[in-house]
């Protein structure tokens, strides 16, 4: 028979899942993560972008497929903006299925518990713990726990059963992998501009042995009407740049949302959420695996000693997870009102102007000095405070921005 009773059961066997689970496993916790898929790491819906952080914390070099050292930043009409220095590795691509799997691998051996094809479909919250009732391999069975985690991904079961709110945004993603796209060894490509990214950008990452992942995100409201798959169409055929895609050949297609902006309620009477399902994407990137590890660590021994003494309600848990989610919720409000300012609520004419500012070496040599793909908010002050031609939007930015 099944393990029906258990410290904590974890919705999602994704990066985040794996991580939370490993963590609290290994400091004596009983662990069980429901997968709803048949296999981790599939589907796979990301651009496969981890930060030198995130993968050192795991160790998961075997994942690996490119390094690279910087991105070849396109202006609307054409100006390049080169961030990062050759032979500097700045992140890295990984192959997804094998960077989840390793993860949740690494919660296994920690003693955490993985149920494949097994997905909640209803719970109850009461002052002594959680009752789950769950479909694991066609079977319907009832587990209970003093806590219970969603770490279920941009559309959260458990974030939409338990009425936890929508994250503050909510974009749209579609990437193609490819062959015989013509790049820069160890450096990735974006490309901005109303036709192809409305308010945010496209991007070619090397994914390894020759292979390239082109993608599109934005939202619904700066789409207007036009699909991410229309956006992908314009940047093949787009006059500036369509000789470095004529010759691409597909092999794999991919769309997704990226939740972006922390959910209003995070945490319930023994319920949290953690990684993409509490909406802890990064604005700026889209990212959501750095976020995802700095989340759970960051409350980890409170937490802990909570499910150790069955203190678990949701005054407990604010207490617990306040400080740690607002200070992360704060640097992502940053984030948001950063990108905006320089990019998301700028004309294509006007982000020409940006681009022409960004391309100065003076400019080029701050972007190198500060520039972290984890911190964008400190390189988007520092253009505010130091680049003259950024001045008017420091003023517009103003000091509740800059200084709160």
């Amino acid at each position: 028979m099944k393990q029906s009773d258990w410290d904590v059961i974890i919705v999602g066997a994704g990066p985040t899942g794996g991580r939370a689970a490993t963590h609290l496993a290994s400091l004596g916790h009983s662990v069980l993560m429901l997968e709803e898929h048949s296999e981790i790491g599939r589907p796979f819906q990301c651009a496969g972008l981890v930060t030198p952080k995130a993968l050192h914390e795991v160790g998961l070099y075997d994942s690996v497929l490119e390094e690279i050292d910087g991105a070849r930043i396109h202006g609307p009409g054409g100006n390049l903006v080169p961030v990062g220095t050759d032979g500097k590795l700045r992140t890295y691509v990984v192959c997804r299925k094998k960077f989840d799997q390793g993860v949740v691998q690494q919660a296994m051996e920690a003693g955490a518990s993985l149920w494949l094809n097994s997905q909640p479909r209803s719970a109850e919250t009461t002052p002594e713990g959680v009752t789950l009732e769950i479909e694991s391999n066609g079977e319907e069975i009832q587990l209970k726990c003093k806590l219970l985690i969603g770490c279920d991904g941009a559309h959260s079961w458990t974030r939409r059963y338990f009425k936890m709110g929508r994250p503050k945004e909510m974009m749209i993603g579609f990437q193609a992998e490819v062959l015989g796209y013509k790049g820069t060894d160890r450096w990735l490509d974006m490309y901005s501009g109303s036709e192809i990214a409305p308010g945010f950008f496209a991007w070619v990452i090397p994914s390894g042995f020759g292979s390239h992942r082109i993608g599109i995100w934005s939202t619904p409201e700066r789409l207007n009407g036009q699909s991410v798959e229309q956006c992908y169409d314009d940047l093949l055929q787009h006059p500036l740049w369509k000789d470095r895609f004529k010759d691409i050949k597909e092999i794999a297609r991919f769309c997704g949302p990226i939740p972006s902006g922390m959910v209003k309620k995070t945490v319930g009477n023994r319920i949290m959420l953690l990684g993409d399902a509490a909406g802890m994407a990064k604005p700026t990137t889209g990212g959501g695996i750095g976020p995802g590890f700095k989340q759970i660590k960051g409350i980890l021994q409170p937490l802990s000693n909570a499910i150790t003494a069955d203190e678990l309600s949701e005054k407990n848990l604010k207490r617990i997870t306040s400080k740690h989610f607002q200070s992360m919720k704060k640097d992502q409000d940053k984030a948001r009102m950063l990108r905006n300012l320089l990019v998301s609520d700028v004309e294509d004419k006007e982000l020409d102007k940006h681009f022409e500012n960004f391309a100065r070496p003076d400019v080029l040599e701050l972007i190198n000095e500060i520039g972290d793909i984890e911190k964008p908010v400190p390189l988007g002050l520092a253009l505010l405070k130091k680049v003259p031609a950024f001045r008017k939007l420091a003023l517009k930015a103003g000091t509740r921005l800059l200084f709160r």
